[in-house]
């Protein structure tokens, strides 16, 4: 399981990273020119090293890869980013919790994946967990009023659509046996160029381009692209090929307390009891879900009549 929490633990990391980038970009502009840089660079390497797949795709695969950039890259990220300007992050992380909710249904609804009661169970303790650091994240978090806004509307709508293309994306790769870098490759050019036209048309600043200090932009989207686009999320389609969407939503939830332990670490940010009880409780939770995947209870399907 070591590289499910290094996945999360590279995410984790991107956060402060994404943040001091935006001081100097506009947000749209960051997304659409981050993920399409990255796609080309996943499919240039295909064609130096592997040209003849492009042969083997079929008409079905190519619009899956576009179904994937059109809901995991470029909805999940511009609902994602547009509802964490209008929100707290306490908030954001919460919203994010349901993912692994949200992941198990769309299994059942398009796979017919049954979850265990142990899952079930973990997947409880570990929600259960995320609720101590939320409520201090809560009490130091400015909040107007308690009604739900648009922020938390578009981050609901970000959440299912990240979702929804991890599972199509575990399709893509272990159902339909395509290659997982042509995949993301051609995904996040789709996603990225659709985010780049968002970009313009929502009128940020091209003249001649929505960036205020090209040098940082540069060093810190290159970085971004590698830790992000080029690593997680390559590694995060193998891990698809071992395990369940629902577990890894679930593990993902792991992000937050990695984010907390960073700031602790790195920035000399206070650290208090709630996230010892989150993370004890986390760990409870991610156990008791991970022993049904290593028995062979992994994932379980009815036969459609």
């Amino acid at each position: 399981m070591f590289p499910v929490i290094l996945l999360y633990a590279l995410f984790a990391s991107l956060f402060g990273l994404s943040k001091a980038t935006l001081e100097h970009s506009e947000p749209l502009f960051l997304i659409g020119s981050r993920m399409a840089f990255a796609g080309l660079l996943l499919l240039g390497h295909q064609c130096l090293f592997n040209r003849s797949i492009f042969k083997t795709i079929s008409r079905r695969a190519w619009l899956d890869f576009a179904l994937l950039g059109c809901s995991g890259i470029y909805l999940a990220n511009v609902f994602e980013i547009w509802g964490i300007m209008h929100m707290s992050s306490a908030k954001a992380c919460f919203i994010y919790s349901i993912s692994p909710f949200l992941s198990g249904l769309f299994s059942y609804l398009l796979f017919r994946e049954i979850l265990s009661q142990r899952k079930w169970l973990g997947m409880l303790i570990g929600f259960l967990g995320l609720i101590p650091l939320q409520m201090h994240s809560f009490s130091e978090a400015s909040t107007q009023d308690g009604s739900l806004r648009l922020g938390e509307l578009a981050l609901l709508v970000a959440v299912m659509a990240a979702v929804y293309g991890w599972i199509l994306l575990k399709q893509i790769v272990t159902k339909h046996g395509q290659n997982l870098v042509l995949a993301n490759g051609t995904a996040m050019v789709i996603g990225g160029v659709l985010a780049l036209v968002h970009s313009y048309i929502a009128g940020e600043s091209w003249q001649p381009v929505p960036v205020k200090n090209m040098d940082y932009f540069l060093i810190n989207t290159f970085a971004m692209c590698l830790i992000s686009n080029i690593i997680c999320y390559n590694l995060y389609g193998y891990l698809l090929k071992r395990y369940t969407a629902t577990f890894m939503a679930f593990a993902g939830l792991i992000t937050p307390l990695f984010a907390s332990l960073f700031g602790w670490f790195f920035l000399d940010e206070s650290m208090s009891w709630h996230f010892v009880v989150s993370f004890a409780l986390f760990v409870i939770g991610l156990s008791l879900f991970h022993q049904d995947e290593i028995k062979g209870t992994k994932s379980r399907f009815l036969v459609s009549a």
